[in-house]
């Protein structure tokens, strides 16, 4: 199990993070420009971005971002990220009307994909990133007020991202 873990902590396990790094920051931007509704469609669209941006991020650097999809901890955590992806429909369906929510539900649902690849990678920071995050992105919802509210809840993405950027084990 340590030899799968290592492997994964070899690869090149920074795009992600950068890719959720520069969208979020670009969410939080255009909360203060868009419409609350249109600002809450593009983070919702945006989220779907980090995948294909963090496979962009990967060639640009030199590695694949799907080296090591043999590794059955890798394919694990893609199949985590089809799952959370999978439950997003229920942002659309319990948030009508309310488009903060719209914005609050990504930033939590995807922030939980960090608990299985912190389990895969062997990495503690990935736990730590998935709760820190909820909890900011909560506290964003509750004491922020309109219409910084949905930026607020990108900040807390992103913050949570920099530590994770910075504390991340490597191989």
């Amino acid at each position: 199990m340590s030899d799968l873990q290592t492997a994964i902590r070899s690869g090149d396990t920074r795009s992600m993070p950068l890719s959720g790094l520069i969208l979020w920051t670009i969410g939080a931007v255009l909360g203060l420009f868009l419409s609350p509704t249109a600002f809450a469609y593009a983070v919702l669209w945006g989220t779907g971005l980090i995948v294909p941006l963090a496979i962009l991020i990967a060639r640009v650097r030199g590695h694949d971002f799907f080296a090591g999809r043999d590794n059955p901890l890798t394919q694990l955590f893609l199949q985590c990220i089809l799952f959370v992806a999978a439950l997003y429909p229920i942002a659309f369906i319990g948030a009508p009307g309310r488009p903060t929510l719209l914005v609050l539900y990504p930033a939590i649902a995807a922030g939980l994909i960090w608990i299985p690849w912190g389990w895969t990678a062997d990495d503690p920071v990935g736990l730590r990133h998935a709760i820190g995050r909820t909890i900011a992105c909560y506290a964003a919802y509750a004491f922020v007020p309109q219409p910084y509210t949905g930026s607020a809840i990108c900040g807390a993405v992103v913050l949570a991202y920099i530590y994770s950027l910075a504390f991340m084990r490597r191989a």
